[in-house]
């Protein structure tokens, strides 16, 4: 399994969304959250964007006011995972027009049905942005 968990991060350190591919308790989460966000964002823009915690990999980027973390097995690829975060990025763009923080917060059901269509138990399937959106526009016309 190569990704673990994905998080999106506001400036000041609030979560919001994460979606975890691998069973942690509420408690394990929090603390988690709480260690990689806190290292993460004290990190300044001329530094590497991949950090080693515990035993995952994070690789991160900051887009406008949200950070998108990702914790990913040693082995994995950082780059691929960038890209990866940035495919995530404009798939949202796509979707909701120059995303923000807002519109992640109003419709985190179609956020999480994004990185549903992605990724499957921890491993990217989709890629192609039409195919990923197909599904959520079927739904936004039907309602």
């Amino acid at each position: 399994m190569g990704i673990r968990f994905v998080l999106m991060v506001n400036k000041q350190g609030q979560t919001r969304l994460a979606q975890y591919y691998e069973y942690l308790t509420l408690e394990e989460r929090r603390a988690l959250e709480g260690e990689i966000v806190r290292k993460c964002l004290a990190r300044s823009d001329y530094q590497c964007s991949f950090v080693e915690h515990r035993n995952y990999k994070i690789v991160y980027r900051r887009y406008a006011s949200l950070f998108f973390l990702v914790g990913v097995d040693n082995e994995e690829n950082e780059l691929a995972i960038l890209e990866f975060i940035h495919l995530l990025v404009e798939t949202m763009d796509r979707h909701f027009g120059n995303v923000c923080e807002l519109d992640i917060m109003f419709h985190l059901e179609k956020v999480h049905f994004m990185l549903e269509e992605m990724v499957m138990n921890g491993c990217v399937v989709e890629t192609n942005k039409t195919s990923i959106l197909s599904p959520i526009q079927l739904l936004d016309k039907n309602s």
